[in-house]
């Protein structure tokens, strides 16, 4: 007679056991993927922070001694811009 390892998970059990690894999979993904998206202000302040506090210059580690990245449609009348 050959005996299943554990109980198998059906109806509303199994439902609650999709749904807590989904929800364990959000709560992780929000702080690293989300919050920098939906704030990125706050983010850009911490690289420039961090790059000051430490004696970086981004300008000097570029690779192949190319400019810093800047968007190239920067533009008066687009929203954000100057």
């Amino acid at each position: 007679m050959v005996r299943k390892a554990g109980p198998i998970l059906k109806g509303w059990k199994f439902g609650a056991f999709v749904g807590s690894i989904v929800g364990v999979v959000c709560v992780a993904v929000y702080p690293i993927i989300v919050s920098p998206y939906i704030n990125p202000d706050k983010w850009k302040k911490i690289s420039k922070d961090m790059r000051e506090s430490q004696g970086i210059k981004q300008e000097e580690i570029q690779p192949g001694n190319m400019k810093v990245w800047s968007d190239p449609f920067d533009r008066p009348g687009k929203p954000g811009n100057k």
